[in-house]
């Protein structure tokens, strides 16, 4: 099933936000984080997820998560094999994590046809 194919809209879909203050080489929390991610793709009701870094700020990061479901994130978290990922990254880092559902999205994909023929989209 393609991203796009994915239903997100009409409260389907809980978001995960993730805010990261970064006490290590950006490197270095990238890697760790690139495992975490690792173990969180692996799990059940997980969709993607995408890592940001302030352009301004190297230290500043935040994570979007997209779960299927609330149930399903906390399961990830709940696990024990998700300790020692929440450790390392615990010990290099503090976070700000926060629950969101869907209400609304939106892509390049959606838009109408006739707002392309306007712009000049073929």
């Amino acid at each position: 099933m393609a991203d796009r194919d994915i239903p997100v809209t009409g409260g389907e879909g809980v978001v995960f936000v993730n805010r990261f203050t970064v006490q290590a080489q950006p490197e270095h929390f990238e890697r760790i984080f690139a495992d975490t991610s690792a173990y969180f793709a692996r799990q059940p009701g997980f969709v993607r997820h995408t890592l940001v870094r302030h352009v301004d700020q190297p230290g500043a990061y935040v994570n979007i998560a997209q779960w299927r479901d609330a149930s399903s994130l906390r399961q990830a978290v709940a696990h024990p094999d998700f300790g020692p990922h929440a450790a390392a990254l615990r010990a290099i880092s503090t976070s700000d994590p926060n629950l969101y559902e869907v209400c609304q999205h939106q892509s390049v994909d959606q838009r109408a046809p006739e707002a392309d023929r306007r712009e000049g989209v073929k």
